[in-house]
């Protein structure tokens, strides 16, 4: 049997689904293929359910101290079968409420392995896709333009393959029936440093190695040393600049714990722990895919596409974590939109450089735009401003106040180039910097804006005064 259709999407995360709800908006008949479950990683191995252990890790480090807040609360203890529970029936809402948002869209949703088979007989500018059903029939869908959005696996590290039991990723992590007594973390990245903060709050024995000279790499140095410190003070033991050394994990005779050796600082370092989540990065599902039968190119391992998601071929689109980048849904959302719509017609906004990045941590951190060395690294003459939220309010009402608000200038035009934010609800507080970026607001302009006390977001009108020397609250 052969499906026709306007546009195909291989892949039904995220991106994909979020691209067939925009080409339904726009008319288009609109085709679906997942071999798993609609809303893929993002919902079912990542943010979300990541999300609700990290919730549950926090109320429980809140309620250890509540006495802080006046409040004695004795026998406190953590079920986690039932912290597990509750994530997954956030899951189950939230991908029945995508099933929803497909039948409400008529998006036609075929469950199958999907493979590319090249031009349709029909037009050699039609994409065309073999479909295996897990009871073995095949099915072909042909579309006038395809989408590519089928994500990304978790990267192995050669020599500490993960076995789901002693050695796990981050999906094995998920399933955990129960906590370990201790645990190496093997990456200092995003994934890394939620892992960790998460553990230590539940009462696991933490070790992070990280190759890179900081953890979280890719962000501002002052925000990766505040995050350090903070994560130090409650236990974590981090180790930065270091190495794993090749074939040097023993499991224990009983299996029940393993040693790995490390060098740092030109020592080496033996650490004995009961298992170790190698967080390293994810590689793109880009294989087995059937790129070889079209001209699509593959950089690095990742489709190449350009800046209207476009791959080599024109009528074909990739979205997401198999283009690489960012890797985070809600870009792969915006990358799924720009690409219907380019399909479609319609004016493209993606800036890539306009898309908040956000790490989960306790405190949380996000930002948007550049940092400051990566403005310094481009030739641009920076101011900065930084403002601390131990000088906010609400913040001491929280009780939450470590950590600080950086906004990054160029001197000459007053162009705002990057916020980045440690500290409560960094996560949310973000989107205004990335409001202000896309409108092109200057520093002085979010300034004026009128934030409400007392209020968290009082620290961005603070900070982007400081910029020019004239913050109010210190």
């Amino acid at each position: 049997m052969t499906i026709n259709c306007d546009i195909a999407i291989l892949g039904g995360g995220t991106g994909g689904y979020v691209a067939a709800i925009r080409a339904a908006q726009l008319g288009k008949e609109v085709v679906i293929i997942e071999q798993d479950k609609l809303g893929g990683t993002c919902l079912h191995r990542g943010c979300i359910p990541s999300k609700s252990l990290l919730r549950s890790a926090e109320v429980f480090a809140l309620m250890q101290d509540s006495e802080d807040y006046g409040i004695a609360a004795d026998n406190i203890t953590l079920q986690f079968a039932k912290v597990q529970a509750r994530k997954q029936g956030i899951v189950d809402q939230l991908h029945q409420g995508v099933q929803y948002l497909m039948r409400k869209n008529k998006i036609k949703v075929v469950q199958g392995k999907g493979r590319v088979i090249g031009p349709s007989i029909f037009s050699p500018q039609s994409g065309a896709v073999a479909v295996e059903y897990e009871d073995g029939e095949m099915e072909t869908v042909v579309s006038k333009n395809l989408i590519i959005a089928t994500g990304s696996r978790p990267r192995v590290l050669p020599g500490l393959e993960a076995d789901g039991q002693l050695i796990l990723n981050s999906d094995h992590a998920l399933q955990l029936e129960s906590l370990p007594e201790s645990m190496l973390i093997v990456g200092g990245g995003v994934i890394g440093m939620e892992w960790a903060s998460m553990l230590i709050d539940f009462g696991v024995k933490i070790t992070v190695v990280e190759a890179a000279p900081q953890i979280l790499p890719a962000e501002d140095q002052e925000v990766a040393r505040e995050l350090r410190k903070l994560l130090e003070k409650r236990g974590v033991t981090i180790y930065t600049e270091a190495t794993l050394l090749t074939d040097t994990y023993v499991p224990a005779s009983d299996q029940q714990e393993l040693s790995i050796t490390i060098r740092h600082q030109e020592q080496e370092h033996v650490l004995t722990v009961s298992k170790v989540l190698v967080s390293i990065g994810r590689q793109a599902n880009a294989e087995s895919i059937g790129l070889a039968n079209t001209d699509v190119q593959i950089v690095n391992g990742f489709i190449k596409v350009n800046n209207k998601m476009q791959t080599t071929e024109s009528h074909i689109y990739a979205i997401g974590d198999v283009i690489g980048g960012l890797q985070l849904a809600h870009a792969a959302s915006h990358e799924g939109i720009a690409a219907v719509n380019h399909i479609c017609g319609e004016e493209v906004h993606y800036n890539p450089l306009q898309i908040s990045r956000c790490v989960y941590t306790r405190p949380e951190v996000a930002s948007t735009g550049m940092t400051e060395q990566e403005a310094t690294a481009q030739g641009i003459d920076v101011k900065v401003g930084k403002f601390p939220f131990k000088a906010i309010g609400k913040a001491l009402v929280y009780g939450e106040s470590d950590g600080f608000v950086k906004v990054i200038a160029d001197r000459q035009t007053d162009d705002l180039l990057g916020v980045q934010i440690i500290g409560p609800q960094a996560t949310d507080l973000i989107s205004e910097a990335a409001l202000a970026q896309f409108l092109d607001a200057t520093p002085w302009e979010v300034a004026q804006t009128v934030h409400a006390h007392p209020t968290l977001a009082e620290i961005l009108g603070e900070a982007m005064l400081a910029v020019d020397g004239k913050a109010i609250g210190m």
